[in-house]
């Protein structure tokens, strides 16, 4: 295993992250323990959760996922060997996701999800804590064609940074992060912490993946002059990039087989963007999805890349792709079929 230091941290992480997210849904509690035991062993100690999950949020899954990692820490005793990173979810209009009445980026509320946390997990503290998406109204989640918003309300982002500096205080959390975020709203953060000597923000978790490099485009930059790197998530695109649904396939079990509202990698244009870059790593003898998982491994902006896996056969894979490094032959046909397809995905 390969591991980076967050700037302005003290969190060491290993580059491959064990995403959760299918735990508790596509995913038994003791399967979720089985891959914590293999990942840990095999040097990844960075595991990223989130309030919500499983997903797709359902009110009788909801917070499954924290659950079975606080099992799993009751029974192993491994707290100290992991670094933990969860998320607070942001308004739950047209997600599906009813945590609370009201769930706002606000005192009240990130008190609550953090203690909530706390209690599913059976820890006393969270290594990273997030902002799973901002409250505003922008971008994100594939949203494109921003809508201005004359009168609209939310959460001023100093509160937000208030709420989370209590919580560092009473040594519940040790580090925040954003997710889902636009460059304007990572620098109101930025900005805010340091006008207000306010907790700093050191990661952003946003979709990065050789179907949507659009982090290059406004918040790379940011990552290297401002010390905040991506936590890749999607690196493959809901699996699509392991070329398993091309030609309209549906695999049984597979996340686009079971659920319909994961179709944000699926269009004509990521379908003939997948087959060229499935036919590269044929050409090179790679496996697509370590290929694809590589790609990301290997962008310097890029503190670790967070894999999800619903079987072990898939976790060892996408473990391994740390080790893969990518010549510049393949990495400039990479880049070259990107400029064919640029992101078809956003």
């Amino acid at each position: 295993m390969k591991y980076h230091k967050i700037p302005h941290s003290a969190l060491e992480v290993s580059k491959i992250c064990l995403g959760t997210m299918t735990w508790g849904e596509q995913n038994s509690e003791q399967q979720a323990h089985q891959q914590l035991d293999f990942a840990l062993a095999h040097g990844v100690n960075f595991i990223d959760t989130a309030e919500m999950y499983p997903v797709p949020p359902k009110p009788d899954t909801q917070g499954l996922t924290e659950k079975y990692i606080g099992t799993w820490l009751a029974k192993t005793g491994q707290r100290e060997k992991i670094i933990l990173a969860s998320k607070v979810a942001g308004p739950s209009s047209g997600r599906g996701v009813n945590i609370r009445p009201n769930m706002a980026l606000d005192r009240r509320n990130i008190h609550l999800a953090v203690d909530e946390s706390l209690a599913r997990l059976q820890t006393d503290y969270i290594d990273l804590y997030q902002m799973h998406w901002p409250e505003r109204q922008t971008n994100f989640f594939g949203q494109l064609n921003y809508q201005y918003a004359s009168e609209e309300t939310y959460t001023p982002v100093v509160e937000t940074l208030e709420a989370l500096q209590e919580l560092v205080k009473a040594g519940k959390i040790r580090y925040i992060g954003i997710s889902n975020e636009t460059p304007w709203g990572m620098s109101q953060y930025l900005r805010l912490a340091e006008k207000h000597n306010l907790p700093r923000i050191v990661t952003i978790q946003n979709p990065y993946n050789l179907l949507n490099r659009t982090f290059e485009q406004g918040l790379a930059e940011f990552a290297q002059r401002e010390g905040v790197e991506l936590l890749a998530y999607s690196p493959l695109g809901f699996g699509v990039l392991s070329g398993k649904y091309l030609d309209g396939q549906r695999p049984a079990n597979a996340r686009l087989s079971l659920f319909e509202r994961f179709q944000r990698y699926t269009n004509p244009q990521a379908e003939a963007a997948t087959q060229a870059y499935v036919e590269l790593a044929k050409t090179h003898q790679l496996d697509p999805s370590q290929m694809a998982l590589a790609f990301v491994n290997q962008q310097p902006f890029v503190a670790s890349n967070i894999i999800g896996a619903t079987d072990m056969t898939q976790l060892a894979s996408n473990i391994a792709s740390v080790d893969l490094q990518l010549t510049d032959e393949v990495m400039s046909t990479i880049n070259h079929l990107f400029q064919q397809y640029p992101n078809p995905c956003p």
